[in-house]
This record gives C-alpha cells, sequence and structure tokens, in this order.
C-alpha cells in the first residue's frame, strides 16, 4: 500500500469520530461510532480468553472494521434501520471496500461475509459482544438519554446472540442486572 492509500484510508475511518450514535457516554455527550468500535474491540481482546480456539485477531478486526459503513451512512439505531437502510450501508461500505488495496480487500470482505452469515465462532462471539456493549453503554448514561422503548428493549436486546455460550449468557445476565438496577433508581 502506497502512504497516500493509507492516508486515504485513515480520512475515510476518521469520520466514525464525528458520527454520534444514538447512545450517550456517562459524561453526558452523544458517544462516537469510533468510541464504540474501539471499547467492542477492548471487550472482544478481554473476552477472548474464554475461547481459547477463537482466533482472536479475527474477533478484534471485526469489532474494528464492523461500522465503518456509517462512515458513509451515519448511524441509524438497530430499533429504526430498516432494510433499506442496511442495504444502503452495504452498498456503499462495499463500493468502497472495492476500492482498497489487496490484501486488505479480500480480508475485509471475507471478514464482512463472515459477520453477515454469523456462523463461525468469532462471529457469533462478535456480535453477541456488540449487542451488549450498546446495552453496558446505556446503562453507564444517565437514565434521562433513555426512550421510552429501552426501558423494555435493554433488558433483552442481544440476549438471542449470546445464548450459545454459557459464558457469554452469564455476561449479559450480568448486564441484565445493571440495566434492571439502573431503571429502579440504583444504578450508577
Amino acid at each position: 500500500m502506497e502512504p497516500r492509500e493509507l492516508l486515504e484510508i485513515l480520512h475515510t475511518a476518521e469520520k466514525l469520530k464525528d458520527a454520534t450514535r444514538h447512545s450517550y457516554t456517562s459524561a453526558g455527550r452523544r458517544e462516537s461510532v469510533a468510541e464504540h468500535s474501539w471499547r467492542l474491540a477492548l471487550f472482544a481482546y478481554f473476552t477472548a480468553g474464554w475461547f481459547p480456539e477463537a482466533d482472536k485477531d479475527k474477533l478484534i478486526k471485526m469489532c474494528l472494521i464492523h461500522d465503518l459503513g456509517e462512515a458513509f451512512t451515519g448511524d441509524i439505531p438497530s430499533f429504526d434501520k430498516t432494510e433499506y437502510d442496511e442495504e444502503r450501508e452495504k452498498r456503499e461500505l462495499y463500493a468502497w471496500v472495492d476500492t482498497l488495496p489487496s490484501p486488505y480487500k479480500d480480508e475485509m470482505l471475507a471478514l464482512y461475509s463472515e459477520m453477515e452469515s454469523r456462523e463461525t465462532l468469532e462471529a457469533k462471539i462478535f456480535k453477541a459482544l456488540d449487542n451488549m456493549e450498546a446495552v453496558i453503554q446505556h446503562n453507564e448514561a444517565d437514565i434521562s438519554t433513555w426512550i421510552p422503548k429501552e426501558f423494555t428493549l435493554n433488558l433483552t436486546y442481544g440476549a438471542d446472540k449470546a445464548a450459545f455460550s454459557p459464558f457469554l449468557a452469564a455476561l449479559r445476565e450480568e448486564v441484565r442486572k445493571d440495566t434492571e438496577a439502573k431503571i429502579a433508581g440504583d444504578g450508577n
């Protein structure tokens, strides 16, 4: 890869620093997509030890690249995202990925395909953690930032994705307990 190509890729990725998510930080400002992806990758790093058979590098790569499409479309909360939104994001992302030099283009396309099919251990772990990280962030934010549907959604969001693993199911249960405490006014 030439230096200019690398800089152009980083310029595109930088847009995720300004793309805000529906959630807020504990300090009360909107969270960026980049912040979510960073903490998700950190989450995967610490969780990977529970899955010694998983490819930790692949898992962390999935976490780092999973929301790059939002550099083109912005973030649309999962409860508002339509099939049209998903297809548009995928189309714009894949058009950009197609401009990348090999081997990055090929690796990223393979990772996106794997994440979408959710058949491999790494893809299942990634998706469970992605959903959980969003709820953890909501639990850390002031409850005044929650919209009405989140009072029930945050209790169950992603539990189905974590169910394949006893460890992830137990972790999701702890997150649910934090959500209940938050709703009851006992959370941070």
